[in-house]
């Protein structure tokens, strides 16, 4: 799958939003595509314990225009299941809106639009956040208390 198959839109994070923060992947590429790569080798799409999010900067993050990469990865193999490039501006924006909710809630939604099916709805609660040299932004990453990297 190409980077240029997929668009990012960021929903709800104004303060007040009733729904959870909202990064929505809409993919256009070969339909059977999307759904393979989502899917385990028993043919059950990943559940949101299956995976992890991850935003890579390409530039600074204080550049006007910074942009970055949004990525979903499986958390036992690490393989990457998909990835997009995103406006750093609206990816923290979702992080701090989803900083604002309870920890009752799911902290954010990722919805992926799929062509030929339902769309997938995963409710996460950690997005890291990387420099362009790879170094974890802590300051700017969402993590949920207790968790220790």
């Amino acid at each position: 799958m190409r980077r240029d198959h997929f668009t990012v839109a960021v929903r709800h994070v104004s303060p007040g939003d009733p729904p959870e923060p909202t990064l929505t992947v809409e993919y256009t590429g070969p339909e059977e595509t999307l759904t393979r790569q989502l899917t385990d080798t028993a043919g059950e799409l990943f559940v949101a314990n299956e995976v992890d999010a991850a935003f890579r900067l390409h530039d600074d993050r204080d550049d006007e225009d910074a942009t970055g990469v949004f990525s979903l990865t499986h958390r036992i193999t690490g393989g990457y299941l998909l990835e997009v490039n995103a406006d750093a501006d609206a990816v923290l924006s979702l992080i701090d809106a989803a900083r604002e909710r309870t920890e009752d809630d799911a902290s954010y939604r990722i919805r992926i639009e799929r062509a030929e099916a339902e769309p997938l709805i995963y409710e996460m609660d950690a997005l890291l956040v990387y420099d362009s040299e790879g170094d974890l932004l802590r300051q700017h990453s969402l993590i949920p208390s207790g968790v220790e990297l």
